[in-house]
């Protein structure tokens, strides 16, 4: 059988999570879903809607808070699904899972590396952030669960910028943008998204891309390298004028939102990786840093093969897998990205440096 990809739905509550959910669920795209709903308390009123609305099978699951009692749970809830599709007596195509807007979406992830038989069964397709753009701003100030949720997303779907000015959107993209480089940001109206920009991203995969945003990649060597002849405070702000920089702070206001705790750095190399080292220090601070480091990618140069290497990881837990061979005249270099909570830029890039071979 072949695996049944899973999408993950996460967002504050009001971002549009059940807009695009009920719009998935009504459209005829010849697909059949299965629902999970981790949503608890009041919020199941939703899923009446869904019910009488829609012809899907749904899961509901009123166990309370999905961070701390999800992961049985929900596997319980996967391999149901999987047996009874097995057996003829459900049908589906696919698995969307919506969860509450206060979790962290890394246990729900996880379940899916962590469990053998999870994982012959489902793929991971992504996990997709709702982004409410008029409360973004306060939200991400707030709550941790906001900023983590940015960080954790593979795609990230900005509604309600129609309530807001064009500038402040742009100073929530530059914020959301340090917080996650990897996950491509459209501004979208409620329940308008393309199905094809929602279903089959292919964003989570061991795939042999990393996407980052290229402005952040200008901007990380402004900050690396002072040889741009001006104070790299300002690389990317001398006439930038959005509203949220006008702080009166001496100047500085386009930097405030680097105090955001959730922040992402990439390490480059052209020197290729000796594995055993690589793998020792990338164990090590997994162990330590692992429950702050939220989403982590790299396609690696190693010594000793022919064929490029590509590693990503949730929290403590680390995949990787024999990526195509390097082509022809390929220049073979190392990338890697790595989201998380206030992590130790430093230590982490010097100890890759001390892996190469």
């Amino acid at each position: 059988m072949a695996l049944i990809p899973v999408t993950i739905l996460t967002g504050f509550l009001g971002s549009g999570k059940t807009t695009l959910l009920k719009r998935l669920l009504s459209e005829a795209h010849g697909q059949k879903i299965a629902v999970i709903e981790n949503e608890f308390g009041e919020e199941n009123i939703d899923n009446d809607i869904l019910v009488t609305e829609s012809k899907e099978q749904i899961v509901q699951m009123s166990n309370g808070c999905i961070c701390c009692t999800i992961r049985e749970d929900l596997r319980e809830t996967l391999q149901l699904l999987a047996a009874k599709k097995r057996k003829g007596q459900l049908d589906f195509d696919r698995i969307v899972i919506e969860t509450t807007g206060v979790a962290d979406p890394g246990p729900v992830a996880q379940t899916f590396f962590m469990d053998e038989e999870i994982a012959e069964t489902y793929l991971i397709d992504s996990i997709i952030t709702l982004v409410d753009a008029k409360h973004a701003p306060q939200q991400l100030n707030d709550r941790q669960e906001a900023r983590r949720q940015v960080g954790f997303a593979d795609q990230i779907f900005l509604s309600k910028t129609d309530l807001v000015s064009a500038e402040e959107t742009d100073a929530l993209i530059h914020r959301l943008k340090h917080m996650n480089p990897r996950a491509p940001m459209k501004a979208v109206h409620f329940g308008e998204v393309p199905l094809a920009e929602v279903l089959d991203l292919r964003g989570f995969n061991l795939n042999a891309k990393l996407d980052i945003d290229p402005d952040f990649l200008k901007e990380e060597g402004g900050h690396d390298h002072h040889d741009h002849g001006h104070d790299h405070d300002h690389a990317h702000g001398e006439h930038c004028d959005h509203p949220s920089h006008k702080h009166g702070d001496g100047g500085h206001g386009h930097h405030h939102h680097h105090d955001d705790d959730v922040k992402s750095f990439v390490y480059r190399s052209d020197r290729p990786f000796d594995p055993a080292k690589l793998e020792d220090f990338l164990g090590a601070i997994v162990n330590i840093y692992g429950p702050r480091m939220l989403r982590y990618k790299g396609v690696l140069y190693m010594k000793g093969t022919e064929r490029k290497v590509i590693f990503q990881g949730v929290h403590q837990l680390m995949g990787s897998d024999l990526g195509p061979q390097w082509t022809e005249g390929e220049v073979r270099n190392s990338k890697m990205v790595f989201i998380g909570i206030d992590l130790p830029k430093d230590i982490f890039l010097q100890g890759l440096e001390q892996s190469l071979a």
